[in-house]
């Protein structure tokens, strides 16, 4: 007889008594017909470790709150910060997330595109049926639970794959240009790490608020940072940017390795660097020398975290729509397969985005 195990929000995980044992969690491999109205497949994991401890299971079909919306995920994305999480390193990553020895949340994935199934009592602006995209908790599963506000609703124009690239990637290169950048036509612009996620999207971005903009990335990529509309392309095994005596308005880290006085070089008399991702020491730089330098100088430093809102959201899909930014789709992954996705983008190989993609049951 199948018993449940409540968990947060409602949740049950389902889980098979075992005589004379522990009680373990039931494969999806041993769900009938009977518990398909209820339970769902999702990748769950259990203690902090490599992409290996990330496992298919059955839970239950989590229930939206009040202002939150229920969606039936065809699509979710793969970022950095899935896999550092994973990881729970550096510590202080802990701290942030919650659960020192153990994860506090079980279900990963951010970056999620789908319809809505249902919707709580204070959802005003979203129905069932609704085709929409965002961010939620847990969108590596048949179905996510994502306040109504991290949503906005997808263009009939573009594939739920191309929306799910969008949320993370896309906002942290938008926000980190214009907002914290105060990006103005005509600037000189350098992308660093412009052949992932963010990067892709940081150069055609900037294009769009009529910046020159030069992209930095490896010798296999430098082709697509031109297609992508980069004026201007720096191999990085080739020539080093920090030394070429060139300088920048503005300075965008979507995948920083250098130290931040080398980028600091880099920068016009008031330039500004805004770092989004990379190594931890370099995180670090950004943190407790980056204000230090901004103070001593006229020169910004800055480390940046991006803030999902719908207005943005909207924004970037009606250009996505226009055809003034397009995704970078690099590989695709099913559900079943979430761990070897996260292993080859925390590799640091992936040229743009990585996507699992999610098949339902039918009833």
């Amino acid at each position: 007889m199948l018993s449940t195990a409540a968990t947060k929000r409602g949740e049950r995980h389902s889980i098979l008594p075992i005589p004379g044992g522990p009680v373990r969690r039931r494969t999806c491999e041993s769900v009938t017909r009977l518990d398909y109205r209820r339970l769902m497949k999702a990748i769950t994991y259990t203690e902090y470790g490599p992409p290996d401890v990330l496992k298919l299971t059955e839970v239950e079909k989590p229930t939206p709150m009040d202002n939150e919306v229920l969606i039936r995920v065809l699509v979710a994305s793969v970022n950095p910060l899935d896999w550092r999480v994973l990881r729970g390193k550096p510590f202080f990553i802990r701290l942030l997330m919650g659960g020192l020895r153990r994860p506090k949340a079980t279900r990963p994935g951010a970056d999620v595109a789908g319809k809505v199934e249902a919707v709580g009592r204070s959802v005003t602006g979203l129905k069932p049926g609704d085709e929409v995209f965002g961010t939620c908790r847990g969108s590596f599963a048949e179905f996510a639970c994502a306040p109504e506000e991290k949503l906005a609703l997808k263009p009939a124009g573009i594939s739920f794959e191309e929306a799910a690239a969008l949320p993370v990637a896309a906002i942290s290169a938008l926000q980190a240009l214009r907002d914290k950048g105060g990006i103005r036509p005509g600037q000189k612009v350098l992308i660093d790490g412009a052949s992932g996620g963010v990067g892709t999207f940081a150069i055609q971005i900037a294009k769009q608020f009529g910046a020159d903009v030069t992209a930095v990335c490896s010798t296999g990529n430098v082709e697509r940072a031109r297609s992508l509309g980069a004026d201007h392309v720096i191999d990085y095994k080739r020539e080093d940017f920090t030394k070429s005596g060139q300088r920048y308005d503005l300075i965008v880290a979507a995948n920083s390795h250098r130290p931040i006085f080398d980028y600091r070089r880099a920068l016009t008399r008031d330039g500004t660097y805004v770092m989004i991702g990379g190594g931890w020491s370099q995180i670090f730089q950004a943190l407790l020398l980056g204000p230090l330098l901004s103070w001593i100088g006229s020169r910004k430093m800055t480390f940046f975290m991006a803030r999902i809102t719908r207005t943005d959201l909207a924004f970037l899909g009606d250009l996505l729509a226009d055809g003034k930014i397009v995704p970078v789709l690099d590989r695709r992954y099913p559900l079943r397969d979430v761990a070897e996705a996260v292993r080859y983008l925390e590799d640091g190989h992936a040229k743009g985005k990585v996507v699992i993609t999610v098949e339902h049951r039918e009833a």
